[in-house]
């Protein structure tokens, strides 16, 4: 099982900035990626960034050019710098490590088979 820890969440003013970050323990196998998802008030979890085992990011297309994922190996460690926020951006944001998440590009708009997540961390982007 991967325990995973997010945090950075906060309360931004649209056109913000925040960089979220994730620490994964546990059994990380090496077919695992590294992704985040996120679930507003109503709505269902969706993707929103991952990285593949190449190194390859992807990400839906209504954060494209704002939000930058990254990942630090040694540390076990994943990234989500997130700028130009925009309220819509609301919602609590997750990592996950999981082998389904490796070839994001073509997934984005599919059920997410997770099982293991962690707490989440708050982003609230409003005037």
């Amino acid at each position: 099982r991967v325990h995973v820890t997010e945090s950075g969440g906060a309360s931004v003013q649209p056109g913000g900035s925040l960089r979220l970050s994730c620490v994964a323990s546990g059994h990380i196998y090496s077919s695992y990626c590294l992704g985040w998802f996120r679930e507003a008030p109503g709505k269902e979890r969706e993707a929103v960034a991952a990285i593949d085992r190449d190194g390859t990011p992807s990400y839906r297309d209504s954060v494209k050019g704002r939000f930058s994922i990254s990942q630090d190996n040694a540390k076990n460690a994943l990234y989500l710098q997130m700028n130009s926020l925009k309220p819509e951006d609301t919602a609590t944001y997750y990592c996950a490590a999981d082998s389904w998440i490796c070839g994001m590009q073509r997934k984005y708009n599919d059920y997410i088979p997770i099982a293991d997540w962690g707490q989440g961390t708050q982003v609230t982007v409003s005037s």
